[in-house]
């Protein structure tokens, strides 16, 4: 039986000969759309491809190729002697929108999450994301200016020219070994820690090492204890594992302990950013350290440590980390590399303490896909060859000069606006306004001149005495520095 001629009208296809996609993808993109938008009715058939490609004025076999991907999909279905046709299955079983009596569809219910997230979404705290673009006063950035990307580059190229079985492969579940290796000598050398490389498993970002912990340790209810004002990130995650978020205060020696346990004694959690407080850039004191490790002994609980930027210190002699002074065996370390190299990387790791290596060990094996295979390698090789170091070296200079930057002009500029609080190390700092200037106020002014600073109120889960605001250097060169603290001035000058 001869097929008919004719076929649906099809010539608001519309094809772009200067793209860089071919002409078949165009076209199988275009049918496609008009089929699952309705354009093209159900059992509708289409035009022949002789007559489709005439229409179109293109090669048949360009035609055939788009519906070739149409039927492997079900969208068209081919009837002997008739043509090809619109799957009326498509149709059939796709749910129809509720309609109410105008023409617009219904809001749809709301959606039936599980009581853990529902009740967990009720606890989030706002978090207005920031803008992730160097500017005054961006915090959580590194300096894209001095990242070392020709070496980096070189890395990265001799990489994918290696074996295909290691590029192209799925990654070792705790982690590329020689990455474990090259962050536990790393860890012995600088950071003062004394263990194995087995105790390292390799994560996507200090986000997920967070949330891995609470779902591995804590039951629905468990009481965390949690700085306050503390990282908003941390916190989400923990609050997503169900735990009971206790706001612990916070001063210049760090994580008040004799308050948390006036609170709460018996806590399952403890989170703290000893080596740069989040968001007060204060130094946790050696004494509140052991008093911590003391605390969770008692309670028989854990601690995270978040050392998301202490390797850039460069204030007085280093005090040792939380961890390398453990010896309760309690305190899980983790790090990023998204400070010290830079953020697209989502590259970070724990290190676990011996009595969890065998959890963890099962957990990443059963279910953690783990960080692409190429990231993990290039990074060893940028650690092992030494310039990890150097970079880190060099940095430390940069962000002194920055932070004195900073420091100088606030003296200049913003006396009796903004107190700017010296820091020993990290990104940022915070500046303390005086009371008859609403940090909120002072935010949402300086935003509308460009100026990203953060009220502090924002990284609180409980009222706290500070009105002041969080002022990252790290991304911003002097300059910027100069001009930002110009228009701050303006701006707290207006309001004060």
């Amino acid at each position: 039986m001869v097929k008919r001629k004719g076929g649906a009208l099809l010539l608001g296809v519309q094809i772009d000969r200067d793209s860089p996609k071919s002409i078949g993808d165009q076209l199988y993109i275009s049918l496609r759309e008009l089929i699952l938008s309705g354009a093209i009715a159900t059992s509708v058939r289409l035009p022949s491809t002789r007559t489709l490609a005439k229409d179109l004025a293109v090669s048949r076999t360009t035609v055939l190729y788009a519906f070739e991907r149409l039927f492997a999909e079900g969208l068209i279905v081919s009837r002997v002697g008739s043509g090809a046709f619109v799957s009326d299955v498509l149709y059939a079983e796709r749910p129809r929108p509720v309609k109410t009596s105008g023409q617009s569809a219904a809001p749809m219910a709301k959606p039936n999450l599980s009581s853990a997230m529902g009740n967990a979404i009720e606890s989030f705290s706002p978090r207005d994301r920031l803008p992730y673009q160097p500017k005054a006063f961006v915090s959580a950035l590194p300096s894209y200016d001095n990242f070392p990307m020709a070496q980096w580059a070189r890395i990265s190229a001799r990489f994918w020219r290696g074996a295909r079985s290691d590029v192209m492969g799925y990654g070792e579940p705790f982690g590329l070994t020689s990455l474990r290796e090259a962050i536990a000598t790393h860890l012995r050398g600088n950071r003062g820690i004394s263990c194995e490389t087995g105790q390292i498993f390799i994560v996507s970002g200090a986000q997920q090492a967070f949330n891995l912990i609470g779902a591995t340790l804590l039951d629905p209810g468990d009481r965390v204890w949690f700085e306050n004002p503390g990282a908003i990130g941390a916190r989400n995650s923990l609050i997503a594992c169900g735990a009971d978020l206790v706001p612990v205060p916070v001063d210049r020696d760090g994580l008040m302990v004799e308050e948390g346990e006036r609170q709460s004694p018996a806590f399952k959690l403890a989170f703290v950013t000893p080596s740069h407080q989040q968001p007060l850039s204060c130094i946790m004191s050696l004494e509140r350290r052991f008093a911590l490790l003391l605390a969770a002994q008692r309670a028989n609980a854990w601690i995270i440590e978040d050392d998301y930027d202490g390797e850039f210190f460069f204030g007085r002699q280093p005090i040792p980390t939380l961890k390398s002074i453990d010896q309760t065996g309690l305190v899980i370390y983790v790090g990023t590399f998204s400070k010290s190299l830079f953020p697209a990387l989502r590259l970070g790791f724990m290190l676990v303490p011996p009595a969890l290596i065998e959890t963890f060990e099962r957990i990443t094996a059963s279910f953690i896909q783990g960080v692409p295979t190429n990231i993990q390698a290039i990074v060893a090789e940028f650690i092992q060859g030494g310039h990890f170091a150097t970079h880190i070296r060099r940095m430390r200079g940069v962000y002194a000069e920055r932070h004195e930057t900073l420091l100088e002009q606030a003296r200049q500029h913003l006396g009796g606006l903004l107190d700017v609080v010296p820091t020993e190390s990290g990104l940022h700092t915070i500046g303390l306004l005086p009371s008859n200037i609403s940090e909120r106020s002072a935010s949402k002014a300086a935003l509308e001149q460009g100026v990203i600073v953060s009220p502090l109120d924002r990284f609180s889960i409980a009222p706290t005495s500070y009105n002041g605001l969080a002022l990252g250097f790290g991304a911003t060169n002097p300059r910027e520095i100069r001009d930002g603290i110009a228009k701050l001035a303006t701006v707290l000058g207006a309001l004060a």
